[in-house]
């Protein structure tokens, strides 16, 4: 297979996206165009005072067929081609659209006058259009065919080779026999048409180069991005060893290996290692979402979401017990399908919102977890009944470190990012995910938080 794309947009979807949906346009005026051919006729017949002979009359609604026909076929191939540069893929699919056309054109402007016929500017619009996605020397190629043929047409009718089929009523006195007008016409036509390529191809040339500039430029944005987020997992690693050292040696002090503590500096023991937990907590967060934005390829399976949140709370029970925490999990889905995805970032993202909730509710609180589907995918809202989120913070909420006004210098510890690798998961899997406070649990006092997530079954990982 013949390639015709260009190195830089082999992987660039948007490129693909582009050539798609102009070959879908391209079909749908197509059978615009088989509707008007079909009215030319019937106002031939009817309203308008020009006459075509009964040949003329059935070859054009032959040809009228004939595209309505490969049209069809062409409607039905979109869905087996491809977005690969060593396949079929659209650029083939245009160029087999060009050429069906280009015949049916030459088709429908012989037996309508040929030079005589006013079909003919449709050459130029096809060359506009070809000019725009075509390769330059293939769309030269191509018009170079169309002068030549026109004119070696022209010129057989002249000399009596092919058949001239005049339209009755069209024009007055004959003009395929006056040799002087057939040069000056197909001149003027070649040179119209070479033209219109040239000056068309080089804009789509120069479309090409500044996309082609923006693709290497994103690619190079990328690869930084890669590279800081591998400085920052560098970093955070020699920061967590030093931290994870004084946190083991205040907790064997603590436990009183190196003998009994005075009350008032085991607190502040205590206080030292209870920060130094919370900078340990950070530093994790920093890592995993370092690491989310790394993992470029993502392995997607069928996920059972309920098996997940069972094994998180399984892994919560030490905490809910000690809270004295109600946890309600409610599966409402008849067909249970499983939704497709990356199981680790899932769970990850699940164990951030059951965390949390258990995190910010209180002492004898509640937490209630319901499954459901749709045709579409799952849903899962998870709500309690804790310290809320202000109407304020809402919308700022799943930013990289951001934290509500509520809980700032109250204890909680966190660096706000919880929130943030939750988004980015449901992101990349084609879902979405908001949160309303006061929650579907709220009671007195406790207005608590309902966090939605809906993840497509067939999700397209990004």
């Amino acid at each position: 297979m013949i390639s015709l794309i260009p190195s830089w947009a082999h992987h660039y979807d948007e490129f693909w996206k582009t050539l798609k949906g102009r070959n879908l346009w391209f079909i749908k005026l197509r059978y615009g165009a088989a509707v008007m051919l079909l009215a030319v006729l019937f106002a031939s017949d009817f309203i308008i005072s020009i006459k075509f002979s009964p040949v003329q009359h059935y070859a054009i609604l032959l040809v009228t067929f004939i595209i309505l026909g490969y049209n069809v076929i062409l409607h039905y191939l979109r869905r087996y081609v491809v977005s690969k540069a060593d396949s079929f893929n659209p650029i083939h699919h245009s160029l087999i659209q060009m050429i069906l056309d280009i015949i049916a054109l030459f088709l429908l402007v012989y037996f309508t006058g040929s030079i005589e016929s006013p079909l003919f500017l449709l050459f130029v619009f096809h060359m506009i259009i070809g000019s725009l996605i075509l390769p330059g020397i293939v769309i030269y190629g191509i018009a170079f065919c169309i002068v030549a043929v026109f004119t070696g047409l022209v010129l057989l009718e002249y000399n009596g080779v092919l058949f001239h089929h005049s339209v009755a009523g069209f024009l007055s006195a004959p003009i395929y026999q006056d040799f002087n007008y057939i040069i000056s016409f197909t001149v003027l036509f070649g040179f119209l048409i070479f033209v219109i390529v040239l000056l068309t191809n080089r804009i789509a040339r120069q479309l090409y180069t500044n996309e082609q500039q923006l693709v290497e430029t994103i690619q190079k944005l990328n690869r930084a991005e890669e590279e800081k987020q591998k400085y920052i997992i560098g970093v955070v690693h020699e920061l967590k060893s030093p931290i994870a050292a004084v946190q083991s040696y205040v907790e064997m002090i603590l436990q009183k290996y190196l003998g009994p503590l005075d009350e008032k500096v085991e607190q502040k023991l205590t206080s030292a290692r209870d920060r130094a937990d919370e900078a340990i907590g950070m530093i994790n967060d920093i890592l995993k979402i370092s690491r989310l934005r790394l993992k470029s390829e993502i392995s997607p399976d069928n996920i059972d979401i309920k098996e997940i949140i069972c094994s998180i709370l399984e892994k919560l029970k030490g905490r809910t017990e000690a809270k004295e925490i109600n946890v309600k999990l409610t599966d409402d889905r008849l067909l249970r399908t499983p939704v497709r995805g990356d199981k680790f970032l899932i769970e990850m993202a699940v164990s951030n919102l059951l965390s949390n909730a258990v995190k910010y509710v209180r002492q004898g609180g509640r937490i209630d977890i319901i499954i459901n589907e749709t045709e579409e995918g799952m849903d899962l809202d998870i709500s309690d009944n804790g310290v809320g989120i202000p109407e304020k913070d809402q919308e700022n909420i799943f930013k990289d470190f951001y934290r509500a006004s509520n809980i700032k210098n109250k204890g909680y510890e966190g660096a706000g990012l919880g929130l943030s690798i939750v988004k980015q998961i449901i992101i990349r899997h084609g879902g979405r995910i908001s949160v309303e406070s006061p929650g579907r649990i709220a009671d007195n006092g406790s207005p608590g938080s309902t966090f939605k997530i809906f993840i497509p079954f067939q999700a397209t990982i990004n």
